[in-house]
Parts: structure tokens; sequence; C-alpha cells
């Protein structure tokens, strides 16, 4: 199964937060990614990874 691979603005766009956060979600080890030569990318699984650790959290 292909997996999507989502620049760090995609993924702002869908968090509906800034690249900033997005960068400092990645610093924190709260959102994995890998980079692929300079650059940094995000997993759609990763994504909805860290959405359901959040909901799970905020639910607690």
């Amino acid at each position: 199964m292909p997996t999507s691979l989502l620049t760090v603005d995609q993924v702002a766009d869908r968090l509906r937060v800034s690249r900033w956060t997005v960068y400092n979600l990645i610093r924190s080890r709260e959102l994995a990614s890998l980079t692929v030569g300079r650059c940094r990318r995000i997993t759609e699984a990763a994504v909805d990874a860290y959405i359901s650790l959040r909901t799970e959290q905020e639910a607690a």
C-alpha cells in the first residue's frame, strides 16, 4: 500500500496551524517525519497517528 508523503505546508494546512508549529511538533518528536534530501516530509499515517493521540489525550 503506497504511503503519501506530505510537505510541512500541507500538514500545516491539514492541522490548521502554522509551519512553525509543525516544525515544533517534529522537533519535540510528537509528529514523526523523515528527511528526503534537504526536505522534511511527513507521512499521512504520522499525521493520522498524531491526531488520534491528541484526541485520546483530550478525552482523558
